[in-house]
């Protein structure tokens, strides 16, 4: 659930609204909390005083060229409880040097959201170029692979190299997945998928699944404030970002300079609170399509008025149902959990994507699932003409790739990591961070209610946390902020928002001490870098510390 301030958003968007690991609009806690965060052992008041942690924050960055910006490595403990067991992190760190040196402040620290997405790939992608002058001339703009993300060092994977087995369809059509599994078998079936993924996930990176939550991501991005020579961090996080900013206030809330979250991520909900939450934010910003395709994009919507896309998109589920659409190279095709895929993605910015989806939808009508499946993958069937050439991608991983052979890593065992570990992170991450049960049957008892509230969308977003069912726990729950004496943070909510509902942005201000928050009146995902008003408003609190005073909204 990623957007962040560039031009180059669509191939940013992960499918984090298939995965359901956003969250409702509520202001509560969630059951079993008793409103405080839980403490932790290994995370003592100030780490950075500890004697055995002193060679992570006493680091020095080597910076060395990678295309247009510079490059470096950040060193982190696997086990922050047990820093001196010689297991690390490698961390591959970005940044856009700023364009004014005489008029410097600092550096200001970029986190694309996800979890799982690369903010090298960020910096290199030139979100620098779309930030505000006064930002740029003010700040490095840094980023960084997250631990176990991207091309940290080790990565996730959920890929063991031995060939996956299916199970055959129960219902003796083959390829079929039910959006709502009923049956005893069908949901024999899902629960099968569900542990096969979990147990490839373990045998693949068993050794990192316990050391990749958010809370570790935090105690990182302190080491990178100290490795930069910053004294208190500026940071922007973007969705999951603001997850990631949540922890770091929390622990470090004195060192936080400013700090925006954009998209936010309530954390005293639950596991259902959340799926049903986004659930039904997609269920809505779809059935806003719909409504609104015509004002938005014009003749290229799919149907001349809200009823005839209604009347496809139904026509279409029930088609894929019973049988997926051929896709070109495939020989699966797309089903129905494909389509909810691509009608959610979809709606991250209406402005980008929504003419993309119409011509994807009449395609399908017509028999052809291929650009509903390129959608359903974050879009990747649409290349980016302003993405970096070959030549330089293969330039700056050979860089990348003799800094990181200078340093020794003391990993665990190592797996063939893709390129792109997006999915392998997000369910590492989101399972981790989030209590889940092990009980299959509270998922059964979820899907009636997630059906009444969000139809397809909230019942394909229960099946699909099932994964977590059998992952490693972490020692995470649903808590409402604790994080005294830091400064007042800035939190930006779309009302329209489908993956970060706009009610979990009104609880987190709240929840934070002197919170403030920016509504964006306004559909789509997130909102810094989508409007002028936004940028403003957040730009000058970042530079200046200015505030926004409570009311405050920005028009669409």
């Amino acid at each position: 659930m990623i957007t962040a301030p560039t031009r180059r958003r669509q191939a940013l968007v992960l499918a984090l609204a298939v995965l359901g690991t956003a969250s409702l609009a509520a202001c509560t806690a969630g059951p079993g909390s008793d409103g405080s965060r839980p403490r932790s052992s290994a995370a003592p008041a100030d780490p950075a005083a500890r004697p055995d942690l002193a060679r992570f924050y006493n680091q020095k960055l080597t910076w060395r060229p990678c295309g247009a910006y510079r490059c470096a490595a950040l060193t982190v403990p696997m086990d922050y409880s047990r820093p001196a067991d010689g297991r690390t992190f490698v961390l591959p760190v970005a940044k856009a040097v700023t364009a004014a040196p005489g008029k410097r402040v600092g550096s200001l620290v970029l986190n694309p959201g996800g979890p799982g997405e690369r903010g090298v790939r960020l910096i290199k992608d030139g979100v620098a170029d779309d930030l505000g002058r006064g930002v740029r001339e003010r700040f490095d703009v840094v980023s960084f692979d997250p631990r176990g993300v991207g091309e940290s060092e080790p990565a996730l994977t959920c890929l063991t190299g031995e060939p996956t087995e299916h199970a055959e369809p129960t219902d003796g059509e083959p390829g079929s997945t039910p959006l709502h599994p009923r049956t005893d078998a069908e949901r024999a079936d899902v629960l099968a998928a569900a542990r096969t993924t979990a147990a490839d996930c373990r045998k693949a990176s068993g050794a990192l699944l316990p050391h990749v939550g958010t809370d570790d991501a935090a105690r990182d991005l302190d080491v990178l404030r100290a490795a930069l020579g910053e004294r208190r961090l500026t940071y922007v996080g973007w969705s999951y970002g603001t997850s990631l900013g949540t922890s770091y206030a929390e622990q470090f809330p004195r060192r936080v300079r400013a700090m925006v979250l954009d998209g936010a991520v309530d954390p005293s909900l639950d596991w259902r609170q959340r799926t049903l939450g986004q659930s039904t934010g997609f269920r809505e910003a779809v059935e806003e399509y719909a409504q609104s395709c015509a004002a938005t994009i014009g003749d290229a919507c799919p149907g001349a008025t809200p009823e005839e896309i209604r009347a496809l998109i139904d026509r279409l589920l029930e088609r894929t149902q019973r049988e997926p659409l051929p896709v070109d190279g495939s020989t699966y095709g797309l089903d129905a959990a494909g389509l909810v895929s691509a009608l959610s993605l979809s709606m991250y910015t209406p402005e980008d994507q929504w003419a993309d989806l119409s011509d994807a939808l009449r395609a399908a009508d017509d028999g052809d699932g291929t650009k509903l499946a390129a959608l359903a993958a974050g879009g990747e069937g649409s290349p980016d003409p302003e993405a970096e050439t070959e030549a330089e991608t293969e330039a700056d991983a050979e860089a990348e790739a003799e800094a990181e052979a200078e340093t020794d890593t003391g990993s665990a065992e190592e797996a063939d990591v893709p390129e792109d570990n997006r999915d392998a992170a997000l369910i590492a991450i989101n399972c981790l961070d989030v209590p889940h049960p092990r009980d299959a049957q509270a998922y059964w008892n979820a899907l009636a209610p997630a059906e009444k509230a969000a139809g397809v969308y909230g019942t394909t977003g229960v099946t699909n946390e099932l994964v977590c069912r059998d992952w490693p726990a972490g020692p995470g729950r649903p808590h409402r902020v604790n994080a005294p004496g830091v400064p007042p943070v800035l939190v930006v909510g779309t009302a329209g928002d489908p993956a970060t509902p706009y009610g979990e942005a009104v609880s987190l201000a709240r929840q934070f001490p002197d919170g403030m928050l920016l509504s964006f009146d306004s559909t789509g995902h997130t909102g810094y870098g989508r409007s002028a008003c936004v940028d403003r408003k957040v730009e000058e609190y970042l530079i200046a510390l200015t505030r926004v005073r409570p009311g405050t909204t920005c028009p669409a």
